[in-house]
């Protein structure tokens, strides 16, 4: 159920106190003793609260040098940094620095805000580098994060990440006495951090991976919201360098983000795929031909269309899926989706003769075929996704929110209609899914016990009426999915507990009705129930 605050301009009563937030950072230290405390790598890096104690500068302080331990030997050239505009994202940022500097680490850093997308970029075009990003993506205003890009510019796998975890628990036990830092202002002198003009580099090679001459001369008139995100300098670059009819809003930081709508559960979360976050932007729509808005490190999407409104995640990677197949040269290229993203985008492979390459939640997956060359495209149902420059090389082996919304006036300017109304016209021919998430409480026990089910806990032969097709514990690659997954012919659940958050997540989609769907979360409920 939505709280009453879903929708509607965030309160002055529920903004955080920034200076207290800050405070907390640096005088707060972590309970070992509490598992919430400790570093733990979900599917995009260590993430908490200064507040809560669990994202702290002794938590940065032994990160990064994990971070620096690790790589020693293994990376020979420099790193990238990037960091959001979160409140904690400059502290911590500056917390990496000094440890980098100390550790003689070569790094490329600006004191700016930088993309995602953008450190991933700048990896993939220098040999032998990796990354780090100072980000919690959506999270609210008081949450932080930090999270390791290997040399491949993705997510870093899980044994790097599981390596960088482990090494900084033990740093932070050992009372930090491993951690080599200088103060920040001799770390800004040393030969260690060189400044780095992350914006023109990523801004001039968008013409290798979008049609932005099409853009510009079909004039579409563009709503960008930056919502006071990393991204917000990039927009207007990109607006001056391909001369665009864009209009671009939030383009400063507020690091209360007062300006945002509340999320379905009345909390500030830059969720540009939420339909409650973006109400402000919807409001809008009939004012620009097509406009889109992205989360904090930009490497999500939300696309706002005339036709339909905020776009559902699954529906706009079902579009861009198939107009890439048709306006590109991806031939014998697959496409990358995680297990619990819509199955129309099956459909519209097999209609193409292209192949999908199904993977557990995490855009991880797609780093290694990206780089490959065995996928073109890897999305996920959370609005994250990236595909390949039209000469088929790569741009970006994590999520790229910036070129999947200018791929969205791309869509408009080359085929006229909107991403919305190319969406309804797939319907038509593949039939319309209804698709839902459900997010319930679940505690680390609980948590376990979804994380490390097996096809036996299934004692039905039926869902929904339907005879059950498939179980799946593991995805194609053989990877564990962390959960479970049930298929039908006309319908499919997940289950799989959050790597970041107390909740578990109930992933449904019917190619039925509505009735049909909610048979299916039903059933998947009493399952689940049976299991605690």
């Amino acid at each position: 159920m939505a709280s009453n605050l879903a929708g509607k301009k965030a309160p002055k009563e529920i903004l955080v106190n920034v200076a207290d937030l800050i405070s907390s950072y640096y005088t707060l230290k972590p309970d070992l003793n509490s598992q919430a405390n400790r570093v733990a790598f979900g599917t995009s890096g260590h993430r908490g609260s200064a507040f809560s104690g669990s994202f702290n500068e002794d938590h940065i302080l032994a990160i990064t040098q994990a971070v620096c331990e690790y790589r020693k030997g293994k990376v020979n050239n420099q790193l990238f940094i990037g960091m959001d505009t979160h409140a904690l994202s400059t502290s911590a940022h500056k917390t990496a620095l000094e440890v980098l500097a100390a550790n003689e680490v070569t790094t490329c850093y600006t004191l700016k805000y930088t993309p995602t997308p953008v450190i991933s970029n700048a990896i993939l075009t220098h040999q032998d580098t990796d990354g780090i990003v100072v980000t919690p993506s959506h999270n609210p205003p008081e949450d932080g994060g930090f999270k390791y890009n290997a040399t491949n510019g993705g997510p870093a796998n899980e044994d790097i990440t599981k390596w960088i975890e482990n090494r900084a628990n033990e740093i932070l036990e050992n009372g930090l006495k491993d951690v080599k830092r200088m103060p920040i202002e001799d770390a800004l002198k040393s030969k260690y951090l060189i400044e780095y003009d992350f914006v023109t580099p990523y801004v001039e090679g968008l013409r290798d991976v979008l049609d932005m001459q099409a853009i510009k001369d079909a004039n579409i008139s563009i709503g960008a919201d930056a919502l006071g995100g990393a991204g917000m300098e990039y927009y207007h670059a990109i607006q001056k360098r391909y001369d665009l009819n864009m209009t671009i809003f939030h383009d400063s930081p507020d690091f209360t983000f007062s300006f945002m709508h509340c999320d379905k559960d009345g909390k500030i979360r830059m969720d540009c795929s939420s339909p409650y976050a973006m109400a402000g932007l919807i409001a809008m729509k009939d004012d620009f031909d097509i406009s889109f808005g992205n989360d904090t490190d930009f490497d999500r999407h939300g696309i706002v269309t005339k036709s339909k409104g905020l776009l559902n995640p699954n529906h706009y990677l079902s579009v861009a899926i198939d107009y890439l197949a048709k306006n590109r040269d991806f031939s014998a290229l697959g496409v990358g989706k995680t297990l619990v993203s819509s199955s129309m985008i099956d459909r519209i492979c097999e209609d193409n003769g292209i192949k999908v390459y199904e993977t557990p939640v995490g855009f991880k997956w797609f780093v290694d075929p990206l780089s490959d060359g065995e996928i073109f495209f890897g999305g996920e149902e959370s609005a994250g996704a990236s595909f390949l420059k039209k000469d088929k090389t790569i741009w970006s082996t994590d999520k790229d929110g910036i070129i999947m919304t200018l791929l969205s006036a791309e869509i408009l300017a080359k085929t006229g209609i909107d991403p919305g109304e190319y969406y309804e016209n797939l319907t038509k021919k593949h039939g319309a899914p209804i698709y839902a998430r459900i997010d319930a409480p679940a505690n680390f026990e609980q948590k376990n016990i979804l994380k490390n089910l097996s096809p036996e806990a299934i004692k039905t032969t039926m869902l929904a009426g339907e005879k059950i097709d498939k179980i799946l514990t593991s995805a194609d690659n053989g990877a564990k999915i962390g959960g479970l997954k049930v298929v039908a012919k006309n319908g499919w659940f997940a289950l799989r507990p959050s790597g970041t958050e107390d909740v578990y997540k109930i992933y449904a989609e019917s190619f039925i009705d509505e009735a049909h769907l909610k048979m299916i979360q039903t059933e998947a409920q009493e399952i689940v129930n049976s299991l605690f």
